[in-house]
């Protein structure tokens, strides 16, 4: 589901705000879900195994994010738990010397002390430094005992923590099999309907149909931005995406093997954006700072991410295996937001990319520096 969450430059929208602008976009979505529907194609078989590939993926990167936190969590109770252990053992120490030093002076006795014929004012030195000794050893029992408690606090947290790890681990052995299952369906889907989905894709009516498609979901998104205010133009992370012309860099490591313009097909259609063959499952990242406004299949470019940069620029990532954002997620430069595949019936595996600017595309290569 399309959806998207504005980013104000200097307070959140109100979650009344965000509710009418996802109900803006979940009518642009409907929209264009009803002209699709009239023409299924052979590729629609592949979108809910791709889908769920997809969210397992996801759902595991962020299993795997909360394991490695964990982690982190556990080792510095250990050594928090270490810290208190040492400290205790000198409070000990200190307490036991102190109550040894109490015993050893005796309790004051006034009567005695007057029949005794001392020194009245060594006396009272004597039972100045008692009450002293007295004092100190209440607060080295008062901190020992502060220290047993927070002992204590610290090792029901460092069990909780162990509990939920083991918890996380079960979950992402369960998400493992869930996304050998779901890539063993897509496997059985494909080589149900290869032939017709290459047939299907070498069709120029087909090709028109895929650029058409990207458009109007663009044209719809740019008319929605058009109402908030989305990504600021300028912030303290980094200068507008209007300057970054020659500075960015590729969303994945591979070889360009499609180039913006070059002709697609029989048809002679030239692309507008860039391919990028490279393995599949290599992580692709955000050229730039911005907020994700779609994350979903779509027919013809598979597992989908648009990124609104401000300016009414947009990067397109298409042909992804998983896309590990959702919508209205806040990006920085380099973020992983999805990893590399072959979906939407693809037939290399790879990413489709695309720039555009008020919805028309431009070069991504006169953008980017390739070194």
């Amino acid at each position: 589901m399309l959806a998207f969450a504005a980013l104000a430059v200097q307070a959140a929208p109100s979650e009344r705000d965000l509710e009418q602008l996802r109900t803006r976009i979940d009518a642009l979505q409907s929209e264009l879900d009803q002209k699709e529907a009239a023409r299924a194609e052979a590729r629609d078989a592949l979108r809910e195994s791709e889908r769920a590939i997809s969210n397992a993926n996801r759902t595991l990167a962020g299993l795997q994010k909360e394991s490695r936190d964990l982690q982190a969590e556990s080792a510095r109770l250990a050594q928090r738990h270490k810290v208190l252990e040492q400290s205790l053992a000198e409070r000990q120490a200190a307490a036991e010397r102190v109550i040894a030093a109490r015993q050893a002076l005796g309790t004051p006795d006034v009567l005695r002390a007057a029949l005794s014929g001392d020194d009245p004012a060594d006396f009272g030195r004597r039972l100045v430094y008692v009450g002293y000794v007295s004092r100190a050893a209440a607060a080295v029992l008062a901190n020992y005992r502060a220290n047993l408690e927070a002992l204590v606090r610290l090792e029901r947290e460092a069990q909780a923590k162990r509990e939920r790890a083991r918890a996380v681990e079960q979950a992402s052995r369960a998400d493992r099999q869930r996304i050998v299952r779901e890539r063993e369906a897509r496997r059985k889907v494909l080589a149900r309907t290869s032939g017709d989905i290459r047939k299907q894709r070498r069709q120029i009516d087909t090709l028109r149909a895929d650029e058409g498609r990207l458009s109007r979901l663009i044209e719809g998104i740019g008319r929605v931005l058009a109402r908030v205010e989305a990504v600021p133009e300028k912030s303290s992370q980094g200068e507008a995406f209007s300057g970054l012309r020659g500075k960015l860099r590729l969303p994945v490591r591979g070889e360009l093997t499609g180039r913006f313009g070059a002709p697609r097909g029989a048809g002679g259609i030239e692309a507008k954006g860039v391919f990028i063959r490279a393995r599949a499952g290599e992580p692709v990242r955000a050229v730039a700072r911005g907020q994700v406004v779609y994350a979903d299949w779509m027919r013809g470019f598979g597992n989908l991410l648009i990124v609104d940069h401000g300016e009414n620029y947009l990067s397109v990532y298409a042909n992804n295996e998983s896309l590990l954002k959702t919508v209205g997620d806040p990006v920085t430069t380099g973020d992983v937001l999805a990893t590399t595949g072959a979906s939407g019936g693809n037939e290399e595996t790879g990413l489709y990319f695309e720039l555009r600017h008020l919805g028309r595309a431009f070069d991504p290569l006169r953008w980017v520096k390739l070194k």
